[in-house]
């Protein structure tokens, strides 16, 4: 009877690939700027969640003997108090979470419907998309100012949270325009791919393979214009609250406590010097960010 030889030898392990989102990851955390930014964009989030809890005063406190007084450590008005009394600490670090919340949900609502009827457009084609297109065009010619005074005359309210609600509609109904282009235009080339062949031959309706197939293949754009979108919303509700039309009292956010520094810089430089360092930083940390993931994300450094 003969022996039974076995093979000892090791047999060769798989190779793993990775996928797109693994490299892009690697390639962003190349990125010194970028990599910077995404901690200093944690740490904004982080005051901006945590810090109202934590700091010893609240953004709506009046102190009436001490109005308007210089940064000082005594009563920890450390940034001093702005022109009605209020710490201007608690102000800044309330006024940095409606900010980010502004650009945040706008860029929401951006995304949400610009993404859904981008890829609607690009994927029927024919009259339907050149229709679609064409309402696009239509809106691109309403000046933005317009709209939101629009918008903010014919809704009254006096509440500051029904206020708020309507500033994220106003801006994200406007910034959704460019984002229904770009998917558009990644939808047309993607609609004659193998993989959505397939997804038609297997009896898919077109509403399945526009969300299971298309979408998830333009996320790349996608985040790379969310992320570079929200500074833009941030700048424009800033822009919105310096003219008077933004988040109102006594509710606040960077842009209003930029302008309300605006009209003390002589006498209380302070109040403008804090939430313009504070929106500078923050600004510059989603842009960097914004590019630092383009670059990730881009098709031709794969």
């Amino acid at each position: 009877m003969s022996d039974i030889l076995i093979d000892d030898t090791p047999q060769p392990q798989a190779i793993k690939g990775r996928s797109l989102w693994e490299d892009a990851r690697r390639r962003l955390m190349r990125n010194p700027a970028a990599v910077t930014s995404l901690y200093v964009v944690a740490i904004l989030v982080l005051i901006a969640v945590f810090g109202p809890f934590l700091w010893v005063h609240k953004y709506d406190t009046i102190f009436r003997e001490s109005v308007a007084i210089a940064p000082t450590w005594k009563d920890m008005h450390i940034l001093g108090t702005d022109t009605e009394g209020r710490d201007m600490v608690a102000r800044l670090i309330f006024g940095l979470g409606i900010s980010l919340l502004v650009g945040l949900a706008a860029t929401i609502v951006a995304l949400s419907i610009g993404v859904t009827y981008g890829a609607i457009a690009g994927f029927v084609g024919g009259w339907v998309d050149e229709g679609m297109m064409r309402f696009v065009d239509v809106l691109y010619s309403i000046p933005f100012v317009f709209f939101v005074i629009v918008l903010m005359t014919v809704v009254q309210t006096d509440s500051p949270v029904t206020n708020l609600m309507l500033i994220f509609m106003a801006i994200g109904a406007v910034e959704w325009l460019t984002m229904s282009r770009i998917v558009r235009g990644q939808t047309i080339a993607l609609r004659k791919k193998e993989f959505v062949e397939a997804a038609r031959a297997a009896g898919a309706k077109p509403i399945q393979i526009v969300f299971r197939h298309i979408v998830p293949n333009v996320l790349g754009p996608v985040v790379v214009f969310a992320t570079l979108n929200i500074p833009v919303i941030i700048l424009a509700e800033s822009f919105l609250s310096f003219i008077g039309l933004g988040v109102q009292e006594p509710l606040t956010s960077l842009g209003r406590l930029i302008s309300t520094g605006a009209g003390q810089m002589i006498n209380a430089p302070w109040m403008l010097l804090a939430p313009a360092v504070t929106m500078l930083i923050t600004l510059l940390a989603l842009n960097f960010l914004g590019d630092g993931l383009r670059d990730a994300l881009d098709p031709k450094e794969r």
